[in-house]
Formats: structure tokens, sequence, C-alpha cells
């Protein structure tokens, strides 16, 4: 493996600085009832135990008049969260100006490629981890504050988040949860009542995520770039103690390690492929290790299928389109690859053999999991050696007639426990287009053991009919920024919490956009 982008600066740490000094009046400014009253979270906070050359401690900005504009219950209490009390004081705890007992607030240090270029030293220019929990399931999970105000690793940004991507985070992220797709979450929004200026003077809004683990590829590239091996060590073991404790007696764990990253990473893309979605940045500093899918910029999912399709406004060579994100994600992996030589083996060249061996595997992974999805897509229970030019034939069809991916599957789910083909053909600008392929596929069914109800019902629970649309999603973010009107935001988490589902009274939102509601292009938040 080529070993471009490093930078050995030697064993350089980050100094940390001091809080800063409004947290002593803040926390001392509580009246007894009102300590009282402020919930309770049961912090534990691993990563902020780590040596500090892993972190920065860093308190939010305060703001100046903020207000809770959505909370997710539905997962303040999975996290095993006072739900009441987080309402009562949610508009202090989620914009940071109140900070509760145990948080430990810190930026987190990382590196990563971006579009293909390494930056040794990015981090957490935005974000601040109040600190971790663990859930009723006893998952560890991360509570994060996006757009909080700046750390020592803003390089020179503001630290601030404006309205619009702060929604497009909260409603993609649960829609992917609800999608089934391994996501991080949204815990909550809160306005500001400040402006943040970028190319016109936006409302500010900080976002509350909740993760896994915000360890990123980066993370390991942030150590491996100034050859500090004790804290890569450090880092891995932290990461299969978290994320993977079966692998942690493995004759070489850290080899194990990166089998495990690209298994998850194998399977998460192909899922993502499975519903059109376009994350549009996947650099190696948004690519957790955890399997889980992060940072919500300038994603978009596909109307008409193109795999060449890019919404990505700073994509300008297509790098992230949709068909290349299973090879990025191997490139991403081989980037993981080169961090963990040095604990892999001794030898240089046996630790390069040994991870190749597994980067070269994920191809096959995720041929695999895209496959079996894609079989599960057009209703077929049991494997035959045409299946993949069966799906593809469909898919260059698709390309070819401008079908809306979405709805195209959607309706063949339809199709499949009913004999009327009106509705599926008229998603192809020709209707006769399709039909050479459907004579296939019916063959094809005939070999397969399930009823047709029993295919229909089970095509649908992967077939969603109701997706993120982006013109829906830039309708719901222009109500609020301009009107301050959050009903469409409202109505699109109601919708997206049940995809799978038929929902009659929201028809409207299955739709693919009419020519003048489409968007070409989707832009990141910074």
């Amino acid at each position: 493996m080529a070993r471009d982008g490093y930078l050995p600066t030697g064993n350089k740490r980050l100094a940390r600085p001091r809080r800063q000094p409004y947290l002593k009046g803040m926390s001392s400014s509580l009246s007894e009832t009102q300590a009282h009253q402020a919930p309770s979270i049961p912090f534990d906070n691993s990563y902020a135990r780590l040596p500090p050359q892993f972190l920065a401690d860093q308190a939010p900005t305060p703001v100046a008049a903020p207000r809770l504009i959505k909370f997710n219950e539905a997962l303040a209490r999975e996290l095993g969260l006072d739900v009441d009390a987080l309402e009562r004081n949610g508009a202090a705890i989620f914009s940071g100006n109140e900070l509760l007992p145990g948080s430990q607030p810190i930026a987190m240090a990382y590196a990563g490629h971006q579009f293909g270029n390494f930056v040794p030293q990015l981090g957490d220019g935005r974000a601040i981890l109040l600190g971790e929990v663990k859930d009723r399931n006893g998952r560890r999970r991360d509570i994060q504050l996006k757009g909080s105000g700046p750390t020592p690793f803003s390089r020179r940004g503001d630290g601030r988040a404006a309205l619009g991507p702060v929604l497009r985070e909260y409603v993609v992220s649960e829609a992917m949860h609800a999608l089934g797709i391994p996501t991080t979450r949204a815990l909550a929004a809160v306005t500001t009542g400040e402006p943040v200026y970028r190319e016109e003077v936006l409302p500010g809004a900080i976002f509350t995520r909740v993760a896994a683990s915000h360890i990123r590829v980066g993370t390991f590239q942030f150590f491996a770039a100034r050859g500090d091996t004790d804290s890569l060590r450090t880092l891995a073991d932290h990461v299969i103690a978290r994320h993977y404790p079966e692998i942690r007696d493995r004759t070489n764990p850290y080899l194990a390690l990166l089998e495990a990253v690209a298994e998850r990473q194998a399977a998460l893309i192909a899922r993502w492929l499975h519903i059109g979605f376009i994350h549009g940045v996947m650099n190696t500093d948004n690519m957790t290790v955890s399997g889980e899918t992060i940072d919500f910029g300038p994603c978009a999912f596909m109307d008409a299928y193109d795999p060449a399709t890019v919404f990505s406004s700073i994509d300008r060579n297509g790098r992230y389109a949709y068909a290349n994100q299973p090879a990025i994600g191997q490139w991403n992996l081989a980037r993981l690859g080169e961090t963990l030589i040095p604990l892999i083996d001794p030898s240089v060249d046996t630790a390069i053999d040994l991870a190749n061996t597994i980067i070269k595997a994920y191809g096959e992974r995720f041929q695999a999991y895209w496959l079996s999805g894609m079989r599960a897509k057009i209703g077929l229970a049991n494997e035959e050696d045409g299946d993949l030019d069966l799906i593809q034939s469909l898919l260059a069809t698709m390309q070819e007639q401008s079908a809306d991916f979405t709805l195209a599957f959607r309706r063949l789910a339809t199709l499949a426990a009913d004999e009327d083909v009106t509705d599926f053909a008229a998603t192809f600008q020709d209707p006769q287009s399709i039909a050479p392929w459907l004579q296939r596929w019916r063959e094809r069914l005939g070999r397969d053991p399930r009823t047709a109800a029993a295919r229909g019902q089970a095509m649908r629970k992967v077939n969603p009919a109701f997706i993120p649309r982006n013109h829906r999603i830039e309708q719901a973010i222009q109500a609020a920024v301009e009107d301050d009107d959050f009903s469409l935001f409202e109505a699109l988490l109601k919708v997206l919490a049940k995809p799978y589902e038929n929902q009659p009274a929201f028809a409207p939102y299955a739709e693919p956009p009419l020519p003048a509601e489409r968007v070409l292009q989707t832009f990141c938040g910074t």
C-alpha cells in the first residue's frame, strides 16, 4: 500500500486550552431550586480519559436567545434520559448554555483525506462532545453539539451552524434510522437567536447528535502522520474495547480490527446503494470505524436512476458519485490499513501483505451484500447464477428511461402480488421498454418458492415508499428559514418515520419532484 499523504512531524501533542471562565459562573449561578430541577445525565466519558493529544478541553460558546425547536423524546428514552426535565431545560442544555454535572466537553483531534488530499490536522471545528452515556441496552453512545462555537480546530471558522443544515441533518439522520441504515441520530435542534454569516446572513442553530462514537479513519491518520505508534495502539485498543470486544483476544487483534471495520463498511455502503443514497463527501474524516453513517452535509437521495449522479456542490469531479461510493469505501479502508501497519506485524512487508488481503476482500464482501439486497428488492428468495444479469438489466433500463429509483422498486413490489403492470410501466418514459425485462422476471419468479402475496409483502419491507426527497427537504428548510414555519419540517419527520408503510394521507410525499422542483445541487453546512 502506498503511504501517500503522511507528514511525519514528530510526537507533537495538542495543548489543552483552559476551560472558559464563564463555566464556573454559570454553575454557581444556579439556584438551589434550579439545581434540583436540572436533569441528570449519567455521563461516563471514556474518550475524555484518553491522553491529552487525543483532544482539547473546550466548552461551548453561549448563545443569546436559544429556542428548542425539536426534541427527540423516543431517542432520549432509549438513552435512559429524563425526558421531562430535558424538555423543561432543553433550550439551555442543547445550546450549550448550561452544562450538566458529569459533562466533560471536548473537541476531538483527527486528520483526513479531503477529496483525496491529505490534511494532517482537522479535528472538531464546530462540534463539541458533551460526554458519553450507556443506553438502556448497555451500549455506549456519544452526545455531541454541532454548531456550538469555535474550538482549537476551527481554522479561523466561527464554529457555528446555520438553521438549514441543522434541519437537513435532523431529517436525513432520522430517516436513515427509520430505513434501517446504521446512522448517527438526532436528539435535538435549537435556534440560537444569533445570525451566522455565510454567503448571506442566516439564522443560527445547533444540532445535538448521538453516535456510537465519533472516531473516524481520520482519527487514526492523525497519529500515523506524526509517527506516534503509542497513541495509535491506545486508540486501536479503545476502539476494540468499545466497538469490537469480540476480537480482543484474537492472535492479531489489530488485523482483526481492520477486517471488522471492512465488514461493516461493505454492509453499510451496500445499503446506501439499495435506497439511492449519495453521501456526497466520503472523506476519511467522514468515515466512522463503528460503521455508522455520519455527517449529512451535501448528501442527497437520487430521483431518476443514474449511477453517475452527483449533488454535492463541492464534488466537482464526481469523486463521490452514487456508483463510486463502494470503491471510495475501499480506498478509505486502505488509508486505515496504512495507519495500522506498525501494529499488525513487526515486519512492514508482512503487515502490508496481511492488510492488503483484507482490503482486496472488501470488494467481494461488498458485492455479496449488494447482490443479496438487490435480490430482495426484486423479490427473489433463492439464488441463481443469472440473478446479477437480471438486476443489471433492470437498472440499465431504468437509466435509459429515467425511471425514478424509489418509485420503480416500490411499484415493482406492488406488481409482485398483482398482474396489472400499468403503474410500474408508467415509471418509465416508454412504458413498453420494460416489457422484455418483465417477461424474464416473471419466468425467474416461477422458480421462487414463495407465494405472490408473501413475496409482495417481503418486497415492501425493503423498498421504501418514502425517502427524504431533496425538494421536500428544501421546501421545509425554506419555510423555516424565511417564515419561522416548521410545519413542513414536522410533516416530513412524521412521514419519514414510517418509510415502508403506504400512508395514503402523505401520498404526495412519495412522488418525485416536478421539473421546476428538482434540486440539482446540495451544499456543505460549514
